[in-house]
């Protein structure tokens, strides 16, 4: 087994950092269908207050009153190092950046922390691929 299949199979909470209200946008279209699937989605998004998936929205990982297992990154890879020194200070799991996304800096970050990393990979392809659901 994969570490993307792995990590999906293991964990149920996914903290989707940039999740989107706009359909258009994979930042919606895939969370969407992992909380589908039987995933706990948390968005996290400082522009958004109130829900989102019928979810509470954070605006950070700190403020997140429970543990996440994963932390989706949807944000531009320049971004992603103070979210994956966040994400291991909340104490996740692993460090998930979306299709097209990488980061030398934040694989360094989580790596050294412990974290299960992958990168330029899509959540809901490896989940449709290998048919993951938590229902």
């Amino acid at each position: 087994m994969d570490l993307p299949e792995r990590i999906l199979r293991t964990y149920n909470t996914l903290a989707i950092v940039g999740a989107s209200r706009d359909p258009q946008k994979s930042a919606h279209g895939v969370p969407a269908s992992l909380k589908r699937a039987g995933f706990k989605i948390v968005p996290v998004n400082p522009s958004i207050n109130g829900l989102l998936f019928d979810e509470t929205a954070y605006p950070s990982l700190s403020s997140i009153p429970f543990p996440v297992d994963v932390v989706v990154v949807f944000r531009p890879g320049q971004d992603v190092p103070p979210i994956a020194t966040e994400a291991v200070s909340i104490g996740a799991k692993a460090l998930w950046l979306q299709l097209g996304i990488t980061s030398p800096e934040a694989k360094a970050i989580a790596e050294q922390a412990g974290l299960l990393y992958v990168e330029d990979q899509c959540t809901s392809v490896v989940r449709a691929l290998h048919r993951i659901t938590k229902e």
